[in-house]
């Protein structure tokens, strides 16, 4: 019998090995085994109190006769059985916060990337022509963050010292938060904020509210010199809006680290721009990826039958 199995599908292409030999360096007393076949996969979930990885459906889920604890690899946790997983009394936990840090540096990249056109820099460069252009200063402009989660927070934290003026959007704008301003989703207020914006950051998760918010009407009201940062999830951006206006020069360019539809095709236009900076959906990923999750894994497992709250807990 093992006390955690860790099941053999990764996140984006990460090895699990390193994530398993994390667990094993922060829970020595317990048994882990990582599974590198679905038939091992069966047979250790089949008496592991504790099961981590990406995703496990039902099929898994039905031989899981000991299971307590279901560890997602993920943030998000649409993609399970939740219903399944309840119906067992099996707790589940995310990932929610371990890619802030390295998102939140990613943002700051694009930021100064934009805001000192060092993209034009490198386009010149590759030409070779050693001519000078008239580059921006992130300072003095407003940066609009969507999100006011972990990753939210932590780009805030990390715009500290470049004198800007932050605006956050959130579900509860009662809560206030580390921005100048916070706002909610009311269509005037925040169709008012992007009016103001100079950088409009995305770092929020896709909801009902949250799908196509930043549509035809938004590329319209967001000035002409304003820049789209997109680490949230592709369906926030409805992609034909954002490619005419790109087309229009209604914005000055955006940063993706993800694309509706993902991975992005060929043949699709967005590759084609000058001032569209596309990176393949790798914001959340250091080495600092598997020590972060397993520190929240190691938390967990000695709560496990105590009365103590479980960290991450999303059920």
């Amino acid at each position: 019998m093992v006390d955690i199995a860790v099941l053999r599908r990764g996140t984006h292409g990460l090895p699990m090995d390193e994530y398993a030999a994390a667990l094993r360096e922060r829970l020595p007393d317990r048994e882990i085994a990582l599974a590198r076949t679905p038939g091992e996969e069966r047979d250790l979930v089949a008496d592991a109190p504790v099961v981590t990885g990406s995703s496990i459906d039902e099929e898994l889920l039905s031989v899981a006769d000991e299971l307590e604890l279901f560890a997602c690899a993920y943030a998000g946790y649409g993609h399970l059985p939740m219903d399944a997983l309840r119906e067992r009394g099996v707790a589940v936990t995310n990932a929610a916060g371990i890619h802030a840090p390295s998102i939140a540096e990613q943002v700051l990249g694009y930021l100064l990337t934009f805001a000192r056109d060092l993209h034009e820099g490198w386009r010149r460069q590759q030409n070779r022509e050693y001519r000078h252009y008239q580059a921006r200063e992130l300072g003095g402009s407003t940066v609009t963050v969507v999100g006011m989660g972990a990753i939210g927070h932590a780009v805030v934290e990390r715009l500290r010292g470049f004198d800007v003026d932050t605006i956050g959007v959130r579900y509860t704008p009662e809560k206030g938060g580390p921005t100048d301003e916070v706002i909610g989703f009311d269509e005037e207020a925040f169709h008012d904020a992007l009016a103001r914006t100079d950088y409009l950051v995305l770092a929020t998760p896709l909801t009902d509210t949250t799908r196509g918010l930043v549509d035809e009407a938004a590329f319209h009201t967001l000035p002409p010199e304003s820049v789209l940062v997109n680490v949230a999830r592709g369906g926030v951006v409805e992609t034909d809006a954002l490619v005419h206006a790109l087309q229009k020069q209604s914005i000055r360019g955006a940063a993706l680290d993800v694309t509706d539809p993902e991975p992005l095709p060929e043949s699709h236009p967005l590759w084609n721009f000058e001032n569209v900076l596309l990176t393949p959906h790798n914001a959340g990923h250091t080495p600092e990826h598997w020590p972060r999750l397993a520190d929240i894994v190691a938390t967990n497992v000695p709560r496990l039958g105590t009365d103590e709250d479980l960290e991450n807990r999303v059920d």
